[in-house]
């Protein structure tokens, strides 16, 4: 998204360059400069990512209810030797799936980890299959899982974990996902009355440089879709094209895990 924005922009310099306007088009190639220069040198994604990050950094004590549904959101899959693995962002969402689940049967509270993710890269598995399998190595036995292997983005996974939450009839559900992608599940699982409480499977650090690194770009564009996720879902609603809100699964519950 970055590099597409650069390259607008230096377009338009080239072009206020071919029509003489000298003063616009050395505007136009400094702001380029500049724009690349703070996104691949990592001020501007460490910016970005701390408006989506922050809230989520800090867990206080956890708080089990009776009957508790933990939902796991997927990051990708990759092919590696011939086998469908999660993504190296997924790892720590799994960990952190794998970590809640324990502290709720040690608390000797009802436990479902409900794992959202379907196959959207065509890697021929689907994200709940390929993490549910993770899940069942680290422990988590197969009654307690339930795999939602249809939804390709994080609005059906919001809208396809409604009916199967509704089932279970949890008195608790907590949503973990990457930090930077939480502000956004949590809208969108709100929208279809899943008021879950937010658990942060790991966040991401930019490099912060004097020399420009892809990374601090691919953060960059990370940061930027989330935003743009959420600016398109208040945009959506203005306009009447989201589906109508679901009344409330449960009772909210303040706090984090």
């Amino acid at each position: 998204m970055v590099l597409s924005v650069l390259l607008v922009l230096l377009l338009l310099a080239l072009l206020a360059a071919w029509r003489r306007w000298r003063r616009t088009a050395w505007s136009l190639a400094a702001v380029t400069i500049l724009l690349f220069l703070l996104a691949a040198c990592g001020p501007l994604p460490r910016w970005l990512l701390a408006g989506l990050q922050r809230p989520y950094a800090v867990a206080p004590p956890q708080a089990w209810a009776a009957r508790n549904a933990i939902v796991l959101l997927g990051a990708g899959t990759e092919v590696a030797y011939g086998s469908t693995q999660p993504s190296l962002l997924a790892w720590g969402r799994i960990a952190k799936a794998a970590a809640l689940y324990r502290g709720c049967k040690a608390a000797g509270r009802e436990c479902l980890l409900l794992v959202s993710g379907g196959d959207s890269q065509g890697h021929h598995a689907s994200e709940a299959a390929v993490y549910g399998g993770v899940l069942r190595r680290l422990g988590v036995p197969a009654a307690d899982l339930q795999l939602e292997a249809r939804s390709r983005n994080t609005w059906q996974n919001a809208q396809f974990s409604r009916p199967l939450l509704e089932a279970w009839a949890p008195r608790r559900v907590v949503l973990v996902s990457s930090g930077a992608h939480l502000r956004r599940s949590l809208l969108y699982f709100a929208h279809f009355g899943i008021l879950a409480v937010p658990a942060d499977g790991g966040d991401v650090s930019p490099l912060m440089s004097w020399w420009p690194q892809s990374w601090n770009l691919a953060l960059t564009d990370l940061a930027l879709h989330e935003y743009t996720g959420i600016a398109r879902y208040h945009e959506y609603n203005a306009m009447g094209w989201n589906a109508p809100p679901l009344p409330p699964l449960v009772p909210s519950e303040p706090g984090s895990l």
